[in-house]
């Protein structure tokens, strides 16, 4: 059971830290092989130890996954921060454009816009005329998949584009229409109306008219994305709050590891104490034996007739 649950944490990834623990020995006390077999030793001390490293390993775990959840949420974080600088970027940009585009715009009594395009050089200030001459750049223009600007509207450039479209699951060319601006602006997916000469001419203007539609758009966006951040930033900052804990479990291990190392020395047997005594008593022997001076002085020459002197001896 306990094999299958660790080999099923390691494939779920539900596992802070990849330390089998051998389960529990008996089911009321919780212990586990390590403490069983302290137990069995006799020392307490391996007990101790036991105890202390299940203590570890389970604040190492929770600390590895408080480092991941909290590391998920910076990634969050960096992600939603880039985003946010973009979102900004772009709507400074569509406000640019849409400063030009009121700064170019030309209203009648009314207050209605007057829809003044140039196309090909030439200003058209008539639908009828306006559209017809769309319809018909739509119609035979190819521009072989390169955009062409083809004229000017209210202070923007406007281009048309040859575009392959499926349709039925065959291939065909179509023109697109678009405003160039610091982004490129279009109406209905940029298809020109073919049927109606009045929203033909009228199709830049509609383009030019969403744009402040998209500030609103990215607008809710930034307020979003800063609502979310500033609801991230205490889990980023968080500290776990058991380092010291863990630390201090540490350094207690360390110290019980010397004490046990120091109690399981190895100490001189019988034997050695013997050979140690052996060696002892050779020494002292090898100090009793005087080396023979070759240096010492030769003895008197005797005459020959000197007779020896002898000692004598009583019975």
């Amino acid at each position: 059971y306990n094999k299958q649950m660790f080999i099923t944490q390691l494939k779920s990834g539900a596992m802070g830290a990849r330390t089998i623990d051998e389960g529990g020995m008996d089911e009321k006390s919780g212990m586990n092989f390590s403490e069983y077999m302290a137990i069995l030793s006799g020392n307490t001390d391996l007990l101790d130890k036991a105890k202390l490293e299940k203590k570890i390993t389970a604040l190492e775990s929770e600390r590895k996954s408080f480092m991941k959840a909290r590391r998920t949420v910076e990634l969050d974080v960096e992600n939603r921060q880039t985003n946010l600088e973009k979102d900004k970027q772009i709507l400074g940009k569509m406000e640019t454009d849409l400063k030009v585009f009121e700064k170019n715009v030309q209203r009648d009594g009314l207050g209605n816009i007057i829809n003044a395009v140039t196309i090909e050089g030439k200003r058209y200030d008539d639908f009828e005329a306006l559209g017809a001459k769309l319809q018909q750049i739509a119609d035979k223009v190819n521009t072989k998949g390169q955009p062409k600007e083809i004229g000017e509207a209210f202070g923007f450039p406007i281009r048309v584009c040859t575009e392959e479209v499926q349709k039925g699951g065959l291939p065909f060319l179509e023109n697109r229409f678009s405003v160039q601006g610091s982004y490129t602006y279009r109406f209905n997916n940029g298809q020109m109306a073919m049927k109606d000469k009045e929203a033909a001419a009228t199709h830049f203007l509609r383009a030019l008219e969403k744009i402040p539609e998209y500030i609103a758009q990215y607008k809710s966006r930034i307020e979003s994305q800063e609502r979310d951040l500033k609801q991230l930033m205490p889990t980023v900052n968080k500290e776990w709050k058991k380092e010291t804990e863990l630390r201090d479990l540490k350094n207690e291990l360390a110290a019980l590891d010397r004490k046990i190392t120091l109690d399981l020395a190895p100490k001189k047997s019988d034997k050695q104490d013997e050979k140690d005594k052996q060696s002892q008593s050779e020494g002292v022997a090898a100090e009793g034996r005087r080396p023979v001076n070759l240096h010492a002085e030769p003895e008197p020459e005797r005459d020959i007739g000197e007779p020896r002197k002898s000692k004598s001896f009583k019975i």
